[in-house]
């Protein structure tokens, strides 16, 4: 919260106040003044009647909020208040959000999306499901909406087709697959980790999935096993897309009704163009089925990023953005993710793709959750190191792991070192923190 509200310069604050409590404590670094509270117990009779002194009395959530000139009541602010005469002049292209990265290899950046870009997307991703039936779906909103992902496509796009939005709090796999027995939903965007708690739950045949019609997947690599044993579970469709903050987000997506690829991220959406180019950044055009730089142009893609005009200049060039995955083409103009430049393993002069790899491993019968990273080597410059997730209550050992990878994967490829963990580090919407996962590395190094 400091780094994002300093970084974009935040003076007005509206908050509800079960969180309150934190932002209290990050309140003396920003600017930012005053603070307008709001509660559920003020919208939700229910809410206060039954569920909220439940969870008060548990959680002690009944806190005094002292109100004056600084901390103001959002109910009472807007009694006091009367409505404008007229409302704000605005242009397509003036700026509507700052939507911070995730940060998994970095400082998050704000990327400025104008109001063109956001609706924009929005009417791309409708362009291009014309089997989604206007008015009569239920989407199940999992993605949290400060997500770009959950912004644009279990929100913007909900609310532009006349969906009906089931709201979740919070992904806890148990409560998630009751909701989903109960609630029918016939649209679920969600992310692969989602599908990998799905798939490896143990009662998962007690829970009817067949409402579900389609499922839209991105914001990191979708193992294609996962996505085989969810639709055989289910009999729904998985289209796996491709997208990022900085394209508000949608890119590319695998049609429903065309042909689908699975591993594949689809083709360049409704006026979006694509095109990859060498590593080296010269100019000329990689060939058809040899691995470049994914770079895209459409009416989605951003101003800029916020305050860092070097930045900027780095990532958008003649009005391409350079996404930095390195991707391939095959002849039919489908897309496919080979990894990030950032997560490219040099080892002894090979490039190692580490989603290569990661495949492998989840076709482990024994294997959850999976990632490979690379780890400094005095001899390679870089060497292979696997995290893996055992599914819960098989035995596995690093052993079983190695040998597993080395009768499907090169000799250069092999991980060769294995951990084994109880869970990875991650974001709030699954992607797998590297990042820290190198920092603990190299801060192992240093130790040695």
């Amino acid at each position: 919260m400091e780094h994002h509200w300093n970084d974009a310069g935040v003076e007005v604050l509206i908050v509800l106040d079960d969180l309150y409590p934190r932002v209290e404590q990050v309140l003396p670094k920003t600017v930012i003044r005053p603070v307008t509270v709001t509660s559920l117990r003020e919208y939700l009779p229910f809410y206060l009647k039954w569920l909220y002194p439940l969870k008060a009395k548990k959680q002690n959530l009944f806190m005094n909020i002292r109100y004056d000139d600084k901390v103001r009541n959002f109910t009472a602010l807007i009694r006091q208040s009367q409505p404008l005469a007229t409302g704000c002049s605005l242009r397509s292209d003036d700026l509507a959000l700052l939507q911070y990265t995730g940060g998994t290899t970095g400082v998050a950046k704000g990327v400025m999306l104008t109001h063109a870009n956001i609706l924009a997307n929005v009417m791309q991703i409708s362009a291009w499901f014309p089997e989604l039936r206007r008015g009569k779906e239920r989407l199940v909103a999992i993605l949290p909406f400060f997500h770009v992902f959950g912004m644009t496509v279990n929100m913007n796009w909900a609310l532009f087709t006349g969906s009906t939005i089931i709201l979740v709090p919070k992904f806890q796999v148990d409560e998630f697959l009751k909701l989903l027995h109960k609630s029918k939903p016939t649209i679920f965007p969600g992310v692969p980790t989602i599908f990998v708690a799905i798939v490896n739950h143990p009662k998962i045949a007690d829970y009817d999935l067949s409402s579900i019609r389609f499922c839209i997947t991105g914001s990191a690599p979708m193992p294609v096993e996962i996505l085989t044993q969810f639709e055989k579970m289910t009999g729904s469709v998985i289209v796996e897309g491709f997208g990022l903050s900085e394209s508000s987000p949608v890119t590319h997506v695998n049609p429903i009704g065309g042909v689908r690829k699975p591993g594949s991220i689809g083709l360049p959406v409704s006026d979006t163009d694509a095109r990859l180019v060498p590593l080296d950044l010269s100019e000329q055009e990689v060939p058809v089925g040899e691995e470049g730089e994914l770079v895209v142009k459409g009416p989605q893609v951003m101003k800029g990023y916020w305050n860092m005009p070097d930045e900027t200049n780095q990532v958008l060039r003649d009005g391409w953005l350079y996404t930095g995955d390195i991707a391939k083409m095959d002849e039919d103009g489908y897309f496919y993710i080979v990894d990030r430049k950032k997560d490219m393993v040099i080892a002894g002069g090979y490039n190692i793709y580490p989603r290569e790899i990661e495949e492998v491993l989840y076709m482990h019968p024994k294997v959850m959750d999976a990632v490979i990273i690379g780890i400094p080597d005095p001899y390679r410059g870089e060497t292979v190191k696997a995290f893996v997730v055992p599914k819960p209550g098989v035995a596995l050992t690093e052993k079983e792991v190695l040998y597993f990878c080395k009768t499907r994967l090169a000799a250069y490829k092999m991980p060769k070192v294995v951990e084994l963990r109880e869970a990875l580090p991650k974001t709030m919407v699954g992607k797998v923190l590297r990042r820290q996962l190198r920092a603990e590395e190299l801060s192992k190094s240093k130790d040695d």
